[in-house]
């Protein structure tokens, strides 16, 4: 489907090309500022045009997308590598703390998520609470079973679980492994294939993201949104 953007047409999505990959490749040997301008115009012909055509065939579905900075943050990290070597897709506006659905791109394939990949610490404290017991704890085993029956489980996410129930819980708690999770989140990982080149791709997409819909929901409704400040 085409979108307008004001005056302009946003052709729709007919696969990620193979430069992508391979672009995302050299970064990743060449971590410089000198490939990077080298190999700019392969950055916005190969990549990043190819994902704003993704987002936009996709938005009427999943609503607003948000893609990443290029540039890495690298103020606080040993790291000093200036670019991203992946390229992202999200439905939320946080890193930690966001709740929705992910695409991540690198050298060798693709990432696809549903769900809560890192709960910020107060998602956490109302996480563990509808894990505890009652009507929404049983609702979260439900979607569990549910996504194993199609090959999706439900993953903790990020962040190292803790070694021990939380404090204020019983340490043989039935869902005790639970209550040592910091996140939910299904995750698919596909290999790079000929078919990523493809039209087709972007079934894979929406075949993920609406698998995990009732997972975001679930989270959304008995965790609901973090009110620490936002970071990405």
């Amino acid at each position: 489907m085409t979108t307008e953007k004001g005056a302009q047409t946003t052709p729709p999505f007919d696969g990620f090309p193979p430069e992508l990959f391979t672009f995302l490749e050299g970064l990743e040997k060449d971590n410089s500022k000198t490939y990077w301008e080298a190999h700019r115009a392969v950055w916005e012909a190969s990549v990043k045009e190819p994902v704003n055509r993704l987002m936009a065939d996709l938005e009427d579905e999943f609503g607003p997308l948000r893609t990443f900075r290029p540039n890495r943050d690298v103020r606080f990290s040993p790291d000093k590598s200036p670019y991203k070597t992946w390229v992202g897709v999200t439905t939320s506006d946080r890193a930690v703390g966001g709740i929705g659905a992910f695409l991540r791109l690198d050298a060798d394939g693709m990432r696809l998520a549903g769900g809560a990949m890192a709960l910020a610490p107060d998602q956490i404290k109302r996480f563990r609470t509808a894990i505890d017991s009652g009507e929404s704890a049983a609702e979260f085993d439900s979607i569990r079973r549910q996504l194993a029956d199609q090959g999706l489980p439900v993953e903790p996410g990020m962040q190292p679980v803790l070694k021990r129930v939380p404090t204020g819980f019983s340490a043989d708690h039935p869902r005790g492994e639970l209550l040592r999770w910091k996140g939910a989140v299904v995750i698919k990982e596909h290999q790079l294939a000929d078919w990523m080149h493809q039209p087709r791709a972007i079934e894979a997409v929406r075949e993920l993201w609406r698998a995990t819909r009732p997972l975001k929901e679930w989270i959304e409704t008995h965790v609901g949104e973090s009110e620490a400040p936002r970071r990405r």
